[in-house]
């Protein structure tokens, strides 16, 4: 059995501690940013693209794309243009590695930054996996650069102050089921 299998006396998995406590390094490097990067498992990446309902020639925006694999399903199944925001150097570089290897560097484009500071207004979908409270203090920007109608899909945490279009369950890792919102920005959106 490996190590990260095992059940802790208080019941948590190994793996969830060890993700727990790899967060303290990421925190230091990062500072008080949205989100440690934690592996999208594939088969909700296909969830969250079937709930996004893309269409040829859009554009989906992956904030925190971590190593790209959102972005590249995304072109591959859907033939969308895609862009991947993400603050790690590391990621950044292992995402545009990813998708050179592919030969999808003409319908990709990875930013190496901040995806608070960046131009979001070209996205017909965006996706996103951050905790509840990073969504809340993402949601103006949301809505000052997205344009009515825009889809954003978030992986497991809702954002706040939105109603949700629909819902969707993926299975996770330990049995754990974890659900995909469906958001899409309303006309009644005041931009500031």
């Amino acid at each position: 059995m490996f190590a990260s299998s095992r059940i802790t006396a208080k019941g948590i998995p190994l793996a969830a501690l060890l993700v727990s406590f790899s967060c303290v390094g990421f925190a230091q490097q990062y500072g008080k940013k949205f989100a440690p990067y934690v592996v999208t498992p594939e088969h909700a990446v296909d969830r969250m693209l079937e709930l996004a309902n893309l269409k040829p020639g859009e554009t989906l925006f992956d904030l925190g794309c971590g190593d790209g694999r959102i972005l590249i399903t995304a072109v591959q199944k859907y033939r969308v243009k895609a862009v991947g925001i993400e603050i790690s150097d590391h990621l950044a570089r292992s995402a545009a590695e990813k998708v050179k290897k592919e030969g999808l560097q003409d319908q990709i484009k990875i930013i190496h930054g901040d995806f608070m500071k960046q131009d979001l207004s070209s996205a017909n979908v965006v996706t996103i996996y951050l905790e509840t409270t990073a969504n809340d203090t993402l949601r103006p920007n949301l809505e000052r650069f997205l344009k009515p109608n825009t889809r954003v899909v978030s992986y497991d945490y809702p954002i706040p102050g939105w109603k949700e279009m629909g819902t969707a369950e993926a299975k996770g890792s330990h049995g754990f089921s974890h659900t995909i919102y469906l958001y899409q920005v309303p006309d009644s959106i005041n931009k500031k």
